[in-house]
Formats: structure tokens, sequence, C-alpha cells
């Protein structure tokens, strides 16, 4: 009979060969303003909050996060990827004090906070439900 769940082992060496050959993938994102915030919102399935680093370089904001598990699997259609998602956006001027991000239900929000940008900022998502 044939086996049908991967070995652990054969799980972290294809997410080892996908991570070496997967290039990161190129998020969609929705901004608005708030009175108070620039929020940024991106789609980001198959990640937990520990996975995602948000970065703020002065006018620049950067979030990426790592594929995640990519078991051995032989795809009618594979059009999208587990992870290796990398984002990159300027902002307007007036934000950059602080950063704030979340990740529940796949969906990143990102709130870059009124003034002066602070310098260099990270933080990991956090899980608004914890």
């Amino acid at each position: 009979m044939a086996r049908e769940q991967p070995t652990h082992r054969e799980v972290l060496d294809a997410t080892a060969a996908a991570e070496a050959t997967m290039r990161p993938q190129r998020v969609p994102v929705n901004v608005y303003e708030t009175s108070g915030a620039l929020v940024l919102l991106a789609p980001l399935p198959a990640v937990a909050p520990d996975d995602v680093t948000v970065e703020l370089r002065g006018a620049t904001l950067r979030f990426w996060a790592p594929v995640r598990s990519a078991g051995p699997r032989h795809f009618l259609i594979n059009e999208w990827q587990y992870g290796g998602y990398e984002r990159e956006i300027d902002l307007p001027p007036g934000y950059g004090s602080a950063i704030e991000a979340s990740l529940a239900n796949g969906q990143l929000a990102v709130r870059v906070l009124r003034g002066e940008p602070a310098g260099e900022l990270t933080v990991q998502a956090q899980n608004p439900h914890l």
C-alpha cells in the first residue's frame, strides 16, 4: 500500500529545497489613511504571526515572511506558493513615528503612526486574539 503522508524529514527537505529556489512573492497591498496612521493590509496565507517581520527605514516600509512549510506534493495546478512573501513600499511624508503589526485570518495589518520617522524600527506581527 502506498504511503499517503510524507515523513517529517521529507517535509523539511522539501521546504529547504523550496527556500533555496523560490523568489519571494511580491504581495499585493491595500493602503489607506486614518486620522492617526497609515494602514497597510496584505494577504499572507499559511504563515504565523511570528513568521512576519515588519521593518521601517526612513520612509520605506518593508515586510517579509519565509516559506513556512513546503511538503512534497505533485500539483496538477500550482498557481501560488506557501510563503516566501516580501513587499516594500515608500511612505508619504508625515508617517513613521512608530509601527504596529498584527496577523489574523491570513491578513497582515500594519499601522504606521503619524509623526516624524523614528529611524529604523523592526517588529514582529502579533496575533490580536491573544
